[in-house]
């Protein structure tokens, strides 16, 4: 049913019912041990089983539900697509595998691409057939994507890659990078960004080598990702070659959008678990433990207010990410000497513990806190830029 004649027939309630029911369906058969798995620090878990569920979800139209009709999505409002990841998170339904595709490129390509690019990929993506890596970082080139030395020079009829990307989320369970790469030297006087391009690479192929980073969490979620000679069709360059920082900046924004409020259930669920925690303990009785788990209450009801009325994504990010390592802080003192011992040998984390390093990294992947802060200044508040050699 398209968002128009949902509008007209009960709009998102009628919309939240429905996902919620076929969710409590789905997730109570066959799917049912797939409930709560996955997420940050946790992406190793059940993934075979978590994709043949997000192809289940495909098959039966639950992918992609924001995109357009016309791209295979169900046009769904902005008030409909919170309800759907609302309703996804409250169902404790497995973390999907598929964001960064979804989310970030296929968004990308309807906005920026072309009808070609439009046409070979994003069906591949509704069905959760292809899955997509993000080439943004750089080991000296982190935040300061204009920095990036990953180069692409043109060799005919395709685009010859040489570089390297790191933290690339998901690479090792990938087929496609989007890759943020060099492809026209820098003018004297130019500004750091330009001669950036946009390119669609596919990785199984020779001159690509992808290198699993382990993470304090003992797992590797992310990876390091080597391109020496790798090639890509000249046609797979999202806008015109040189335009590619204008892209990326494009994609950023789609990454900071309403699924984050999905993300804030997840949080909360996080935070309830901790209150009791405390009170199991005894450290809720505490004065200072109970004031910091107020602040946490009250900062977690002005996350989602502020992702309600649409606040700037650097603002949001930097307030999430802050809020969310705070809390992985808050529960080791709530755990208290505990929280020092490992559940288990040789490294076996408990949620609390994974919880406190992962989140370590939330201030800085998608856009350090530093970087952040800057755009804020710069862009939001119309502030001097920061001196530059």
């Amino acid at each position: 049913m398209s968002s128009a004649m949902r509008s007209a027939t009960g709009g998102v309630e009628e919309f939240r019912t429905e996902i919620r029911d076929w969710l409590k369906l789905q997730l109570s058969g066959e799917f049912a041990a797939l409930k709560g798995l996955g997420g940050p620090g946790r992406e190793h878990e059940a993934f075979p089983e978590r994709l043949a569920w997000e192809r289940h979800m495909a098959a039966h139209g639950w992918t992609c539900v924001g995109w357009p009709e016309e791209y295979g999505g169900r046009g769904a409002s902005v008030a409909e697509q919170i309800a759907f990841h609302e309703e996804y998170a409250l169902a404790d339904a497995p973390a999907r595998v598929n964001h960064i595709g979804e989310q970030l490129l296929g968004p990308t390509l309807i906005d920026h691409g072309t009808e070609e690019q439009r046409a070979r990929f994003l069906p591949s993506i509704r069905a959760v057939e292809e899955l997509w890596c993000q080439g943004y970082s750089e080991p000296d080139a982190g935040s300061d994507l204009a920095a990036v030395r990953t180069r692409a020079v043109r060799d005919g009829d395709e685009w010859v890659v040489h570089g390297q990307k790191t933290w690339t989320s998901l690479a090792h369970e990938s087929q496609w990078c989007f890759v943020i790469a060099r492809t026209e030297a820098r003018a004297p006087g130019a500004r750091p960004h330009a001669g950036l391009s946009y390119l669609l690479v596919p990785l199984d192929q020779p001159g690509v080598e992808i290198r699993p980073i382990t993470q304090l969490t003992g797992t590797s979620e992310f990876n390091e990702v080597f391109f020496d000679g790798a090639r890509t069709p000249a046609s797979h360059v999202v806008g015109a070659p040189g335009d590619g920082w204008r892209i990326a900046m494009a994609t950023l924004g789609y990454e900071r959008g309403v699924s984050t409020l999905g993300q804030q259930v997840g949080f909360r669920r996080e935070l309830e678990a901790l209150i009791g925690l405390a009170r199991a303990n005894g450290a809720a009785a505490d004065p200072l433990i109970r004031e910091r788990l107020v602040r946490a209450w009250t900062g977690l009801r002005t996350m989602r207010a502020h992702a309600l009325c649409g606040t700037d994504p650097s603002t949001a990010k930097l307030y999430w990410s802050h809020w969310h390592r705070d809390l992985g802080e808050l529960a080791m003192d709530v755990r208290g000497a505990a929280a020092t011992l490992a559940a288990g040998e040789p490294y076996e984390l408990d949620d609390w513990q994974r919880l406190f390093l992962f989140s370590r990294a939330d201030t800085i992947y998608a856009g350090s806190s530093e970087i952040q802060r800057n755009i804020i200044a710069e862009r939001v508040l119309g502030l001097p830029k920061e001196p530059r050699p």
